[in-house]
């Protein structure tokens, strides 16, 4: 039988070589075939060790590291980041507290820093409900409306949901009046709500429900 060479991939060095074996009658597959799907597998190893290589590179441009790191202690670091980033955004989505099956309204004080004036005090008003359009301009509208001084706003927000507190200040230093005032505010924001809850009604009778994204903001 004659003595033909073939091609075949060598592992280790990523490369075709030549064998020289006997080949029978039998074998019908012809070199060029056989030299065309080598070379086809070796450019698609190729191409892939480079997007594996790209995407290292990219990993240690994200990671802080004075020292070169190999690929394994780099994946470790990764790793142990982003298990950092999930407990960080677990305890921060801890603090929004968006009651999801109830809508609510509530006024409560607030010690804020006024400094040696005992005639002002602070109080905290939040209301939580389904989003509605112009819910935040009428909320801004009835806090205007009212004998207090607004210090910030934190608005949340979870799918249709919405979470909006009002850090609020007001000169007076007698209980009763105190009281007045509180009540007065819980009273506005429970008129928003009612319509809140009215509109959701009406949308929900004729719209389907929309999610949205959750995000946070201070202003």
């Amino acid at each position: 039988m004659p003595v033909k060479q073939s091609l075949v991939l060598d592992g280790e060095k990523d490369e075709l070589v030549k064998i020289s074996g006997r080949l029978g009658k039998e074998n019908g597959v012809s070199d060029a075939k056989t030299l065309a799907a080598l070379k086809s597998h070796c450019e698609a190893e190729r191409r892939r060790r480079e997007r594996i290589n790209a995407h290292f590179a990219t990993l240690r441009g994200l990671v802080p590291s004075n020292e070169k790191m190999d690929k394994a202690t780099l994946l470790a670091e990764v790793i142990s980041q982003v298990k950092q980033m999930k407990k960080t955004a677990a305890c921060a989505s801890e603090g929004l507290h968006i009651p999801m099956d109830h809508d609510e309204v509530k006024v409560e004080e607030f010690n804020e820093n006024q400094g040696d004036d005992t005639r002002t005090f602070s109080f905290k008003a939040s209301l939580c409900s389904d989003y509605r359009p112009h819910l935040l301009s009428d909320l801004r509208q009835s806090i205007d409306d009212l004998p207090v001084k607004l210090l910030r706003a934190e608005i949340s927000t979870l799918r249709s949901r919405v979470k909006s507190v009002f850090f609020l200040t007001a000169s007076e230093e007698r209980p009763e009046a105190r009281d007045v005032l509180i009540n007065s505010v819980h009273s506005a924001l429970s008129n928003i709500l009612d319509k809140v809850s009215a509109s959701t009604q009406y949308s929900q009778s004729f719209f389907p429900r929309k999610r949205s994204r959750a995000s946070y903001f201070d202003s």
